[in-house]
């Protein structure tokens, strides 16, 4: 379904928001600086702001791009006889390979991630969606597997994954603080990936196979 032009706007209004703070909280800093101050920047009211993030938090870190669900949708989307974390891997891999900026690889993300770690809203913000993302995985397994309850699988599978994901941000934020291009670091996480799954065990690598989608999805 495409998209309309009411929802184009607003979504370029949501957009313009986000990228008018963050750019004033790079300069200025994530606490020194106001909504009503991001508002008058970007020619927008105080409750035109609130209508788009809950938060100011969310400003730096929208829920749609920053969300709980994140490893859980890319688990539910994935095609017929895939397991869950070949699905998780290739996804991070396009996302690399694309430069997304989901996982950081664009142009003045190292000063974007300067400011976020001088901030405790925003570290702590990024420490409770790590959890939140463990946990919506593991529901998610559960319910795909028909694991009984107090199964440890899901939990420790979902882990395992949650830990890959983290790893990758951790690596792209080491290196792009040491001035490292996005090319060579893309290189470099695209190799991460590979030895991450060389380690896996056969066990985990193919938990979770993808049945047949039913026809109405």
């Amino acid at each position: 379904m495409s998209e309309g032009l009411r929802e184009r706007k607003k979504r370029q209004t949501r957009e313009r928001i986000s990228r008018v703070a963050t750019a004033l909280f790079v300069e200025r800093g994530f606490d020194q600086v106001t909504i009503a101050e991001v508002a008058e920047a970007a020619e927008v009211s105080v409750n035109t702001v609130y209508n788009y993030f809950d938060t100011k938090e969310d400003l730096v870190l929208p829920p749609d791009e920053a969300s709980p669900d994140r490893l859980a949708a890319i688990v539910r989307a994935r095609a017929a006889g895939v397991p869950a974390v070949r699905a998780v891997l290739d996804h991070l891999r396009e996302e690399v390979r694309r430069r997304d900026r989901r996982v950081g690889l664009t142009e003045g993300f190292g000063r974007v991630l300067e400011m976020m770690r001088a901030a405790p809203t925003l570290t702590a913000r990024l420490g409770e969606l790590a959890e939140q993302m463990t946990d919506a995985l593991t529901a998610e397994l559960a319910a795909e597997t028909g694991a009984a309850p107090g199964d440890p699988l899901p939990r420790v599978v979902a882990w395992h994954l949650g830990g890959v994901h983290s790893l990758v941000y951790t690596e792209i934020g080491r290196r792009v603080t040491a001035g490292e291009p996005p090319d060579a670091i893309a290189a470099s996480v695209l190799a991460l990936l590979d030895t991450v799954e060389q380690l896996l065990g056969e066990r985990i690598l193919r938990y979770a196979i993808r049945e047949d989608k039913p026809c109405s999805e």
